[in-house]
């Protein structure tokens, strides 16, 4: 009787902390709401369509302080997001075009260094090696030269996030595949051929995974790891 007094007791706490969860996403929602309503043209670039681009993710920087996990790794979920929300401002204009892809490849190097390598779990490179080798094989016959160097590295990288999200599982496995899908599909369309409504499909899985990873941040190590 104790134990399922004890246990009701706990249920209000839970459900009052998924309450504070979900108002604390509401400007997130929000701000994504706003983006896919207004829609900006992507041959009108401007300061406008970048900070309704940028505010979305902004807003999960914010969302990240009321985390109570690790400071390291809440530190580092913020700082991927700020150099996220700065190589999205720059995809904006196409001639800042390498510069977003470095941002983001610093973006990427910091969740590499949040996730971690434990669990180490080497048998995940065994299909992702392969898909890396193909698809980036494919992709990087259709780049400028001057493309290359920076690109190459870029996936290189954004591989290994995928893997060491993989590897910590919990909200932060979806995501890493998610923001791997939302590159791909933007990469794919961008430099290989033309996609059907290849904008909406890489802003919906990009945001979605940035919201998915730093929801890692509310999870229990227990939970992250499986």
């Amino acid at each position: 009787m104790d134990a399922w007094e004890e246990g009701l007791s706990q249920k209000p706490c839970f459900s009052v902390q998924q309450l504070h969860l979900c108002r604390g996403l509401s400007p997130f929602l929000l701000t994504c709401a706003i983006y896919f309503l207004l829609w900006i043209p992507e041959d009108q670039p401007s300061w406008i369509s970048a900070l309704v681009k940028c505010l979305p993710v902004l807003c999960l920087v914010v969302f990240l302080r009321a985390a109570h996990s690790d400071r390291g790794y809440r530190a580092l979920l913020q700082g991927a997001l700020l150099c996220s929300a700065v190589g999205d401002a720059c995809l904006i204009w196409p001639e800042a075009f390498l510069y977003g892809v470095t941002a983001f490849t610093v973006a990427h190097l910091l969740y590499l260094w949040a996730l971690g390598l434990t669990p180490l779990r080497p048998g995940l490179l065994l299909p992702i090696v392969p898909a890396f080798f193909l698809y980036n094989g494919l992709v990087l016959l259709h780049l400028p030269p001057g493309m290359v160097p920076m690109l190459a590295t870029y996936s290189l990288v954004l591989t290994c996030m995928l893997w060491r999200g993989l590897a910590k599982g919990g909200s932060a496995r979806w995501g890493a595949l998610l923001f791997t899908l939302s590159d791909s599909v933007l990469a794919w369309d961008a430099f290989v051929h033309s996609l059907p409504h290849a904008r909406l499909v890489v802003m919906t899985t990009y945001y979605a995974a940035q919201l998915l990873i730093a929801l890692s941040a509310f999870q229990s190590p227990r939970l992250k790891s499986r």
